[in-house]
């Protein structure tokens, strides 16, 4: 029984990762290679296009809460199936546009896309599915969806000097039908087992009570702060490392070593820092931008290899944190509605970064590293100030044994966490087995 629920727990971890990978290369990444050729095609500026993506995005942040609740009361699969379809809708239409009307009606419909299959839903989708336990998922599936930054960048460019951008475009539309949809359809709908959620997340109809207490805030303002920087970076890399004196070749062999740099932070993650609670990962991931830009601005260009690689560690560790933290601390009742929410502020100012961005460069060139530094070192305060109220033990997926003694395995230095430790997860935990138990002994005396 064990043996099965675990390859069942990989079978959903690799396919989830494959349709993410598929879902952000051919959404998020897509832009990249084509920007230009989709402009020149079109008589039409590159901000013109970037324009349109910024309005997806937007689109995207509004829905997420909504596709949040629809995962917390019904699942994540028939959610993320329909992702596929409206993908393929979308990248059809792009590949057809002759007009910026046609155009910006493709982005139109690529934003709910990307709010229906993106990792807010995967993550949604895993917690729905395992709960508390559904950290290590987590990190499998960002494994493997970091390769969307390299393989499928390497693949839409590949395309479009071969099969030119248009075609491109469908070719990923076709992906979504054969390869996203039916892997997403296998996935189950509902766990039962060891491994299951439990009755506890099984969320009611009615709106859920989900304050936007100091700990959401702070969280949503870290969140924000540390994907505007990724989300600048990802679009003027090159750039950046170029007026810090790379040449044009060493700033794209350098760019190009963010996504194995993302790779490798969180396979760290899964091996090293899953004992210990996410918001020590979330502090580290905060702090690595600044390091390697203060290298890059002290040494200049020979740098920018080991600044990329810092960068793309710190990406890397926060998509994971991203999941994880909401799930430690406020555990995984309405997990789906919550992250939706949490998620909106970051969507929301990731859509202006690209141009605030490159107006910061063209006007303090390198001096745009501090104001990106500061942003991080913003966000590692606001994650200082988080102050735990859920025990620390909850993080510690699918070590169920270790949660129902309290284990809490040792902080990190620099990174202290707060005084209520091992006392306070035994307690937690005995509270919700009482709480389960009341809810099921009530459940049983109804008529």
């Amino acid at each position: 029984m064990a043996k099965q629920i675990r390859e069942q727990r990989l079978s959903v971890i690799w396919k989830l990762g494959l349709t993410q990978n598929i879902a952000w290369a051919s959404g998020y990444y897509l832009l990249a290679i084509l920007a230009d050729p989709i402009a020149r095609d079109l008589g039409t500026h590159r901000a013109t296009i970037f324009a349109a993506f910024s309005v997806s995005l937007l689109i995207s942040a509004l829905i997420g809460p909504r596709v949040g609740r629809t995962i917390d009361l019904f699942g994540g699969r028939e959610v993320l199936a329909v992702s596929n379809i409206v993908f393929a809708v979308g990248l059809f239409l792009l590949g057809m546009a002759h007009s910026q009307l046609v155009l910006w009606t493709a982005w139109l419909i690529l934003g709910p896309a990307m709010g229906f299959g993106l990792y807010d839903a995967a993550f949604a989708t895993l917690t729905r599915l395992y709960g508390n336990t559904a950290r290590s998922a987590i990190t499998g599936i960002t494994l493997i969806g970091g390769f969307a930054s390299t393989v499928g960048l390497l693949v839409t460019a590949w395309g479009e000097a071969s099969i030119g951008w248009r075609y491109t475009c469908m070719a990923w539309a076709v992906a979504h039908i054969v390869l996203g949809l039916p892997l997403n359809l296998l996935l189950p709908k509902l766990l039962t087992g060891p491994e299951s959620a439990g009755p506890e997340s099984a969320p009611t109809a009615k709106k859920p009570a989900v304050p936007m207490d100091r700990t959401m805030w702070l969280l949503g303002f870290a969140f924000a702060a540390t994907w505007v920087v990724s989300t600048a970076m990802a679009a003027h890399l090159p750039h950046v490392l170029e007026a810090v004196g790379a040449t044009s070749a060493q700033a794209i062999v350098a760019a190009s070593l963010v996504g194995p740099a993302q790779v490798i932070a969180r396979v760290f993650e899964a091996w090293l820092l899953r004992w210990y609670h996410p918001l020590v990962s979330a502090r580290l991931s905060t702090i690595a931008h600044p390091v390697g830009a203060g290298l890059l601005l002290l040494g200049g260009g020979c740098f920018a290899m080991p600044f990329t690689l810092l960068h793309g560690a710190g990406n890397g560790i926060l998509t994971i944190a991203r999941g994880t933290v909401p799930l430690a601390i406020f555990g995984q009742n309405n997990y789906g509605y919550r992250l939706g929410l949490l998620g909106a502020p970051a969507r929301i100012a990731q859509a202006g970064a690209p141009f605030v961005f490159g107006v910061l460069i063209d006007t303090y060139h390198t001096g745009v590293l501090i104001f990106s530094s500061a942003l991080c070192l913003a966000a590692l305060a606001s994650l200082r100030a988080v102050r735990l109220s859920a025990p620390l033990s909850l993080a510690q997926g699918g070590k169920a044994e270790r949660m129902s003694r309290g284990y809490i395995p040792p902080t990190l230095p620099f990174f202290p966490e707060p005084s209520h430790r091992s006392a306070v997860g035994v307690a937690h935990t005995v509270h919700s087995a009482a709480r389960t138990q009341e809810g099921s002994a009530t459940r049983g005396r109804r008529p």
